[in-house]
């Protein structure tokens, strides 16, 4: 069984956006206050973090994480990263792996250099062990599988995750080919998809769709969302361009798959 957390569903701003006032940061629908893109993923015996968003402290505590035996990275942009130093208290017992492209583990190391020098005694860092991790090619957390998908962020590849027939892709505007094969036979596949107008480095809602509708999951939800859009005015376009069962993500929402 999967247990799927959306920890945040929000683009780089975070919503509401600092000094907006339109209807989207304005709006009393909490599925409106969307805190920066990450997603928990609990399985029989692990609890597998993807990205440490910007707000990751207050994700832990609004969702009640006490346990977190790996981090997965899609890339090292802030909004995906630049809550890593709050998983101190996870790590207190034991060093928490964290996995990534080579790439994206040597932005981390360079951004958190003080994680990885000598402290003295109460310096508080978190503890971390990098795994380099390679395009297409499944590796263990323990007991689960995983797959790293190669996806391209404007031009910039990153990685998107598969576990069971789960699959988690954010900040994509393009899917090689040869990434295509293992996003077949899914369950549920949450995706970026940044707004109805296009973007040289997101998916839009109809790209977005266009690839849901390839694929074929069971399940969609987006994530990775701007303000431009209501929770509820996303519904609405969805419905309009497609019967897939596609939905808007929010904080909080959780999933479950046998």
């Amino acid at each position: 069984m999967l247990k799927i957390t959306v920890f945040g569903s929000g683009t780089s701003h975070g919503i509401p956006v600092v000094g907006c006032s339109c209807a989207t940061c304005t709006s009393l629908d909490p599925r409106d206050n969307r805190t920066r893109a990450s997603v928990l993923i609990e399985t029989a015996n692990e609890h597998i973090l993807i990205d440490t968003a910007t707000e990751f402290r207050l994700q832990a505590v609004r969702n009640g994480l006490s346990r977190l035996d790996a981090v997965c990275f899609t890339h090292p942009h802030a909004d995906h990263v630049h809550g890593l130093d709050d998983i101190r208290p996870l790590s207190r017992e034991r060093p928490i792996p964290v996995y990534g492209s080579a790439s994206t583990l040597r932005e981390i190391k360079k951004r958190f250099d003080y994680v990885f020098k000598r402290h003295s005694a109460g310096g508080g860092v978190p503890r971390i062990t990098m795994k380099n991790v390679y395009r297409n090619r499944p590796f263990l957390i323990g007991t689960t599988r995983v797959v790293p998908l190669e996806v391209y962020h404007g031009s910039l590849p990153i990685f998107g995750y598969r576990i069971g027939n789960f699959a988690y892709i954010t900040d994509c505007s393009r899917i090689p080919e040869t990434t295509v094969p293992s996003l077949m036979g899914l369950d549920l596949l949450i995706i970026g998809a940044l707004r109805e107008r296009s973007h040289p480095t997101h998916f839009s809602f109809s790209q977005a769709i266009e690839l849901i509708e390839r694929i074929n999951p069971v399940q969609s939800y987006f994530t990775h969302i701007s303000h431009n859009h209501t929770h509820s005015e996303i519904c609405s376009i969805i419905r309009k361009a497609t019967d897939k069962k596609i939905e808007p993500a929010y904080d909080g929402l959780l999933c479950t798959l046998e």
